[in-house]
């Protein structure tokens, strides 16, 4: 096609020739280097080059794509993520899409299906040894060379996914007649079978001109994709076998890919030299009738050539049909569907930022309901499904408890279920429910809070228990009354109160010996929450009438330092400058720092009790932490924002697709921020610049419903452990964040 008055004359140092094509994510043309090789160069449309998400992740797929090279696949050559205008190289591949093929001459014929279908096996074992999955393989994305196909667009079609503001929960990427079952019912479990399911539907188009699933609509095509068998009338028997089992519902029962060559070698006749050569000259001539622009200057046609212009030779992946959220209720007439997954670079920015992983550690995918290796069988949560989950590291494991959910511990290297505890009232009799929250683990000793409601009853009978880390036998326990003070871990110290709810006890973590007692202020609730070194209790007003009251405790007498008057509601944030700093917002959980509405910070002097009011730039709402002098707040839509807690500045915002995430955890020794969603989705952001390193896809097994606690992230040596409400929870490489837990 000609030029346009706007295109550019080149592109990275290649000389814009004509365009090949157009879609919805950007435009594709036809450069020649000075050398004089020809490549198709694709160009980011503006709107997407702005969003600093869709830059992440096009530069992560070009780094996997990158990775891919085969003689029936386009490699990319050269790449430019950081320009005004990202843009990608990619061999030029002088030939037809499949699918205008079959438009103009009708279903393939022995010979040219054979070449096809081993051509693009061949083309998919070099993308799956790559570690890449291409997700949207069909007959716009194959090109017809001369010396057999060349699959494309396994790049920008997932760097484009998510950039609209759709719910985690109903996004997908592909093209409905040519998506398998899973890409439609549960895209976090798409891998390398996906691909063999739509080679499968290719193969049929290509031999009958019709698809296995076609139907009116593609809510119809998707419901056929999902429940009922694939019409193969009019595929040859030998081919058609295989095929059935190309298509098969299960992606475990799919074939592997060598299987599949030796049968399609089988089922399909090689045909001679003279029909070979044939095919090619068919596929020649086809590109020698297609008009080639004679240049930027006036488009005009070169001299001597003449005939049809034919459709873009190469196909943007903006042009496949992202189906959403109503799609997938026809399909399964229910929620549960998570998107489709976004493969980070192998090779992520910065990776010299990143610190060895622990020795023996791989990446690994759990519940916190899985079989453990001694203790109890979790008749509280079968099956892993708990609710509220809430993880903690310490040293080379992982421990978790929720509601529902038994106390476990996890191997930081492997994710094996070590043990789960065993509490004596854990067996409780029917109509009980039991909430086991996690307070802290510390000198050996995992802290929990258990509640047991009854159905009948009014109150809950609390206890305070600590297990051993080595085994998860009980050590030590304590009945409380935490109505007006919760208890808590600090430090060294258990905090735990008496049966007046009044009397606050700090305990050894492994004995539960005394060191000393404190009495709070009456008529308020008491939280203990952790604030640099310092021992704060923030009492607040039971009836919302007066200021909180915060006392600042000398953690080895209990004597109170200081009392300081602090508006209500208010949340203790952490200490900058050496003084306590606190979020003031009228809605959310101040105390929780999780669903803020806020736009005032208080510092306080606790010497001399002098505030000083620091107005933020504007009102944010999200979670916020505290962390080398700077507020990170993570928004609802999964937007990040740097600002000062000193001066009120803005520092940086940066959105993610880590929507509805709880606190960001920031990594002061690779000056790195972590965020994660609900869904399990990581995103990782450089902490001085905002910008966003990488972004993973969702790990977690469903969406919690109703959840209280949010994700959380935390580092382990050199790696990350991640847990969602669900209980899922997972360990990655942030070097190798494509990695995928198993």
């Amino acid at each position: 096609m000609p030029l346009h008055k706007d295109d550019p004359k080149s592109v990275g140092g290649y000389k814009v020739l004509d365009r090949l094509g157009t879609g919805g994510m950007g435009v594709v043309y036809r450069g020649r280097s000075r050398s004089g090789r020809e490549v198709a160069v694709k160009v980011v449309h503006a709107q997407y080059a702005e969003d600093t998400v869709f830059r992440a992740r096009f530069r992560q797929e070009i780094e996997s794509v990158r990775k891919v090279s085969g003689a029936f696949t386009a490699p990319v050559v050269d790449a430019d993520p950081e320009a005004l205008r990202p843009w990608m190289a990619t061999q030029y591949v002088p030939g037809l899409s499949l699918a205008d093929r079959i438009r103009e001459r009708g279903a393939l014929k022995d010979t040219e299906l054979r070449q096809l279908a081993l051509g693009l096996v061949e083309a998919l074992r070099d993308i799956h040894r790559a570690g890449v999955v291409h997700r949207d393989l069909k007959p716009a994305n194959v090109l017809l060379a001369g010396d057999g196909p060349r699959v494309i667009d396994f790049g920008i079609s997932r760097a484009a996914e998510n950039h609209n503001t759709l719910t985690e929960t109903g996004q997908m990427i592909g093209t409905p007649p040519f998506m398998s079952p899973e890409q439609f019912t549960d895209a976090r479990t798409v891998g390398p079978a996906s691909d063999v399911f739509s080679l499968g539907a290719l193969l049929v188009f290509s031999a009958t001109g019709r698809g296995p699933f076609d139907a009116d609509s593609p809510y119809l095509t998707a419901f056929r994709v999902v429940h009922e068998a694939p019409v193969l009338d009019g595929v040859a028997p030998p081919l058609r076998a295989t095929l059935e089992r190309c298509l098969t519902k299960e992606a475990a029962h799919r074939p592997e890919l060598d299987q599949l060559a030796k049968e399609f070698a089988d089922a399909l006749p090689e045909g001679d030299a003279q029909d070979t050569m044939t095919l090619r000259r068919e596929v020649l001539r086809a590109v020698e009738e297609t008009p080639r622009g004679a240049g930027p200057a006036d488009g005009t046609r070169p001299p001597g050539r003449r005939g049809r212009r034919l459709r873009p030779l190469l196909v943007s992946a903006g042009t496949a049909g992202a189906v959403a959220l109503g799609l997938l209720w026809y399909i399964t007439l229910g929620p549960g569907f998570s998107d489709g997954s976004r493969s980070p670079s192998s090779s992520s920015p910065g990776a010299s930022r990143w610190e060895a992983v622990p020795t023996g550690w791989g990446p690994w995918r759990t519940t916190v309901g899985e079989s453990a290796q001694r203790g109890e069988v979790n008749p509280l949560a079968p099956g892993g499904t708990g609710g509220d989950a809430v993880c903690q590291r310490y040293e080379d494991a992982v421990y978790c408890a929720g509601e529902e959910i038994l106390p476990v511990r996890l191997d930081g290297r492997t994710g094996k279920t070590v043990w789960r505890s065993s509490l004596a009232s854990a067996a409780a009799g029917e109509g009980e429910r039991n909430n086991f929250t996690l307070l802290g683990v510390r000198e050996g000793a995992v802290i929990v809070r258990h509640a047991v409601h009854p159905d009948n009853a009014s109150e809950s009978t609390v206890t305070v228990v600590a297990l051993g880390t080595d085994s998860g036998e009980q050590l030590w326990a304590r009945t409380v009354n935490d109505a007006s003070v919760d208890s808590a871990v600090s430090g060294d110290l258990v905090l735990t109160t008496d049966r007046s709810g009044r009397l606050v006890t700090a305990r050894d973590p492994r004995t539960g010996g005394d060191k000393w007692t404190v009495q709070m202020p009456a008529d308020r609730y008491c939280v203990f929450p952790t604030a640099g070194s310092g021992l704060y209790a923030h009492c607040m007003p039971t009836d919302g009438s007066k200021e909180s009251q915060v006392l600042v405790l000398n953690r080895n007498d209990g004597s109170v330092v200081r009392r300081l008057k602090i508006p209500y509601p208010s949340g203790l944030l952490g200490v900058v400058d050496g003084r306590p700093a606190f979020v003031l917002g009228g809605t959310g959980s101040p105390t929780l720092l999780q669903d803020l509405t806020f736009g005032t910070v208080l510092l306080v002097d606790p010497a001399t009790g002098t505030r000083s009011m620091i107005k933020l730039a504007t009102t944010y709402e999200g979670s916020v932490t505290l962390a080398a002098d700077t507020l990170w707040i993570t928004g609802a839509s999964g937007q990040v924002t740097a600002v000062s807690p000193l001066t009120g500045e803005q520092l940086w915002q940066t959105r993610t697709g880590a929507e509805g995430s709880g606190q960001p955890t920031y990594d002061a020794r690779t000056r790195t921020l972590y965020v994660v969603s609900a869904s399990g989705r990581v995103a990782a952001l450089d902490a001085r610049k905002g910008r966003l390193l990488w972004e993973t896809e969702a790990h977690a097994k469903r969406l919690a419903s109703g959840e209280v606690t949010k994700s959380a992230v935390q580092p382990y040596g050199g790696a990350l452990i991640a847990n969602t409400p669900d209980g899922t929870v997972f360990s990655l490489d942030p070097a190798h964040p494509e990695r995928n837990p198993g």
